[in-house]
């Protein structure tokens, strides 16, 4: 008999960033970094992990929903649940009692991915090889066959992804060679989050310019004129020579974001990030047009390809940011990515959270090496806190991401620090109660 998933154990751990506003934003004004953690075990010993992440009160019904998809993954033999990865994903998507309590959005589709993030892990894992080198060194036809076509079709076909991938294949070797000499850009959010003093905003900007940052992001609208205020002081920080982008993370109606976008476009804003709702593809086309030449980025929420594809299709977006943890997992962001090359955006995606920049640069590599492109129009979120609780964590030099080498998709966290988060009775946590 076949080797076969024996267990899948998901785990509700939980980090106390509120206790000094890290990760704060006009929605989120106290986040406890959270990851609905999951392990997937074969019979000889493997394993592969990945989470879901959330922010707190809540990442419990993550964890249940996991649960709920066990029937579909434990008793699988591995050959075929990592022979056909495209099938093992649309298995569980497909699955019509599940699938009612979407489709394909909320906390069902989050689980679905931390599933299917850990059967990539595992692949990896046992192939010896990074997540990003096992996908990108894939043929073409295997990459298509990975992704979920449908409600795709009408933009996008197997048959035009096909040839968006043949067309970059022959130089492919060329970009794995420069991406590990020089690694993939990122930017700065660690300075910017809402909660923080203007002393300790302009500090954190020197310090991301010491690093190597040439992009930094900040966290805006609570009040106008603070913003204007925070974006001066960071501005003056950095130079004129650096970039600086803002993010508003949905709280803006239409009207609002018009508004507060034009006060803040004197400080020569690389993007604007979440406008409004992530659901709102009009309200983000008529933003993007009225703000126009200041771009317009969104997707750290977008809830699946289908709503991707609209933002692109309609003008609503100018830099597409995916989630590592979001969607259902690296099937769907090989879609995504895919979508934004047929309409020549560029991927810069998010990672403002525990162990979202570990995983997402995997995807961006993957998405430099496998389509090629501009490797400096890429550049990936980098938060400063938290990487000390992964095996792998990212490593940075001079305001870039360093290719990973060690096997696996970087999600494997420490065994202390699971024991010492677990929520509720995590040594962090004890006495504090759910």
């Amino acid at each position: 008999m076949s080797d076969r998933i024996v267990g899948m154990q998901p785990v509700d751990v939980r980090f106390p960033t509120s206790r000094e506003l890290d990760g704060s934003d006009a929605m989120n004004p106290a986040p406890d970094y959270s990851a609905a953690y999951v392990t997937l075990s074969t019979g000889d010993g493997h394993s592969g992990q990945a989470f879901a992440f959330t922010i707190g009160r809540g990442n419990e019904v993550v964890v249940e929903a996991i649960r709920a998809l066990e029937a579909g993954v434990v008793g699988t033999p591995v050959d075929e649940l990592l022979g056909d990865m495209g099938e093992f994903s649309r298995r569980l998507l497909y699955d019509s009692q599940l699938r009612w309590l979407g489709p394909e959005k909320g906390v069902m589709h989050m689980a679905i991915g931390a599933v299917v993030n850990a059967a990539w892990d595992l692949r990896a894992r046992i192939e010896g090889r990074p997540l990003w080198r096992a996908l990108s060194d894939l043929e073409p036809a295997a990459l298509v066959d990975l992704v979920d076509f449908r409600h795709l079709r009408d933009v996008l076909d197997a048959d035009e992804a096909l040839d968006l991938l043949q067309r970059a294949a022959p130089t492919r070797v060329e970009r794995a060679e420069r991406l590990l000499a020089e690694g993939v850009p990122a930017y700065a959010t660690s300075p910017g989050w809402l909660g923080y003093s203007d002393d300790k905003l302009a500090r954190l900007c020197a310090e991301a310019v010491t690093d190597g940052f040439d992009l930094v992001k900040l966290k805006v609208g609570g009040s106008v004129d603070d913003d204007v205020r925070r974006c001066r002081i960071a501005r003056e920080v950095i130079g004129p020579g650096r970039r600086l982008a803002v993010d508003a993370n949905q709280v803006w109606g239409v009207d609002d974001a018009v508004d507060w976008i034009r006060r803040l476009a004197e400080f020569d804003l690389f993007w604007v990030e979440e406008p409004t709702s992530p659901d709102d593809v009009m309200g983000h086309a008529a933003i993007r047009s009225a703000v126009a030449p200041v771009p317009i980025a969104t997707g750290e929420h977008v809830q699946n390809r289908i709503v991707f594809k609209q933002l692109m299709a309609l003008g609503g977006v100018d830099v597409v940011q995916i989630d590592a943890a979001r969607v259902a997992g690296v099937n769907e962001n090989v879609a995504i990515i895919l979508l934004a090359a047929k309409f020549g955006l560029p991927v810069c995606p998010h990672a403002g959270g525990v162990g979202l920049c570990e995983m997402v640069q995997h995807l961006s590599m993957f998405d430099y090496v496998a389509l090629g492109g501009d490797l400096d129009a890429r550049v990936v979120e980098h938060v400063g806190h938290l990487h000390e609780h992964f095996v792998d964590p990212v490593a940075l030099t001079h305001g870039r991401y360093l290719a990973p080498a060690a096997p696996g998709f970087s999600t494997l966290m420490r065994p202390g620090s699971i024991d010492a988060h677990r929520w509720p009775d995590g040594a962090v946590w004890a006495g504090e109660g759910p």
